[in-house]
């Protein structure tokens, strides 16, 4: 039994396989380019910070908009991920350990 292989130069063989790694982008179809057609993609830790900076500042519609850059997941993932370094920062600038900085920034009692 013989077995018929395509053997694809090294650069194409990459191109076709890999887009992604060869810098090029990747082929799209016609369902990918209404969504191709976006300014540009957003990553969860973008969208979290966006989306963290905005309800900061009373920003509905900011906060609105970065929701409806990622899954919900995603940015629930990214929002607690950047909790989590910020208590860790103000902690050490602090002194303290990051339990009592949490409890005083939430306004609770010292445990």
């Amino acid at each position: 039994m013989r077995h018929s292989l395509r053997i694809l130069p090294g650069r194409t063989f990459l191109r076709h396989w890999f887009p992604h790694r060869t810098g090029e982008p990747a082929r799209q179809t016609a369902a990918d380019r209404p969504a191709a057609a976006e300014a540009r993609r957003h990553n969860l830790f973008e969208a979290a910070a966006v989306y963290v900076a905005a309800c900061a500042e009373n920003d509905e519609q900011g906060s609105a908009e970065a929701a409806r850059w990622v899954q919900p997941e995603a940015l629930t993932f990214g929002v607690h991920e950047l909790a989590c370094r910020a208590l860790i920062a103000l902690a050490r600038e602090r002194d303290e350990p990051p339990q009592t900085v949490a409890r005083s920034l939430l306004g609770l009692p010292a445990a």
